[in-house]
C-alpha cells in the first residue's frame, strides 16, 4: 500500500477556516467595545459638536467593519473551500480599523 502523496490539488483546510471565522467574530466584538467606549467618551462630561461628530463617524466606521466581517464570516460559515477576500474588502476592513483608532486618539486628545 502507497502513502498517500499530496498533488498540490488536494487541500484539507482543517479547522482553518472556522479560526478565521472565529477570528473576524473576536475583532467585530473589539470594534464594537471600541465603539461604545467612543461614544461613552464623547458624551461623558457634556457633549459639545466635535465629540459627537467622532462618535458618529466612529459608528459609521465600525458598521462599515460589521458589514465587511459579517460578509466574511457568512462565507466561513457555509463551509467548503472559501473564497478570497478581496483587495476592496481587505482594505474597507484596514481602513475602518485604523479610521476607529485614529478617532480614539482624537477623543482622547
Amino acid at each position: 500500500m502507497e502513502p498517500h502523496q499530496n498533488t498540490g490539488n488536494d487541500r484539507d483546510p482543517g479547522l482553518q477556516p472556522e479560526r478565521t471565522r472565529l477570528a473576524w467574530r473576536r475583532t467585530t466584538l473589539a470594534g464594537t467595545v471600541a465603539t461604545v467606549l467612543a461614544v461613552k467618551a464623547a458624551l461623558n462630561g457634556g457633549a459639545d459638536a466635535a465629540g459627537i461628530a467622532v462618535a458618529a463617524l466612529s459608528c459609521g466606521l465600525w458598521l462599515g467593519f460589521l458589514a465587511v466581517a459579517h460578509r466574511r464570516i457568512r462565507v466561513l460559515a457555509e463551509g467548503g473551500e472559501p473564497t478570497t477576500l478581496t483587495p476592496r474588502h481587505a482594505g474597507t476592513a484596514a481602513l475602518c480599523t485604523v479610521a476607529l483608532a485614529a478617532c480614539a486618539v482624537a477623543l482622547i486628545l
